[in-house]
């Protein structure tokens, strides 16, 4: 079988490319991260899974759970998704559609983990350093991990630098042992 993030490529740049279109992006990611929510509920997968429900039902199940806080494009996406046996994309479609989002706005959303907890003016003088080398605008967020012992570990999409002591004994280790 196809990989998940395979499947969901063609509905995420389908979906974007009218978000686009309609000048509606944010609008748009809004209200997928709604529908992906709902369909990652527990309950309502368990109530989707049930193969006596036809693709329309799933549909109107998926549209009235979500109720007013989609418009009629997004209730017609998902009932094309549903029609298409593809309503467990919702979540991997959400993250391509971001993705293309923050291509097309040069965004990136960066992720600060160190072992300690960051003083502001570092925070603004890593991201200014990292929106030079990556340019792009950079959002980022923090978050502390003791394990670390020192240094940062720093993801922004893909990207992964590890400047942290415990990622340094780690390469020590590994060059020790080979």
């Amino acid at each position: 079988m196809a990989e998940l993030s395979t499947l969901a490529r063609p509905y995420a740049k389908a979906a974007f490319e009218y978000a686009r279109s309609a000048n509606a992006l944010a609008d748009w990611a809004r209200q997928l991260s709604t529908c992906a929510a709902v369909i990652s509920d527990e309950r309502v997968s368990a109530v989707l899974d049930n193969p006596a429900l036809t693709g329309e039902q799933q549909a109107n199940l998926v549209n009235e759970l979500c109720g007013a806080s989609t418009d009629e494009p997004v209730k017609n996406f998902v009932t094309i998704l549903a029609t298409n046996k593809r309503l467990e994309l919702l979540p991997k479609i959400l993250s391509q559609f971001e993705l293309l989002r923050a291509n097309l706005e040069k965004t990136v959303d960066v992720e600060v983990v160190s072992a300690f907890e960051l003083q502001d003016a570092l925070t603004e003088k890593l991201a200014g350093v990292l929106r030079r080398r990556l340019e792009r605008e950079v959002k980022v967020t923090t978050s502390e991990d003791a394990s670390l012992l020192g240094g940062v570990l720093i993801r922004a999409g893909d990207l992964v630098i590890d400047g942290s002591v415990r990622g340094r004994l780690n390469k020590l280790a590994e060059a020790m042992n080979s």
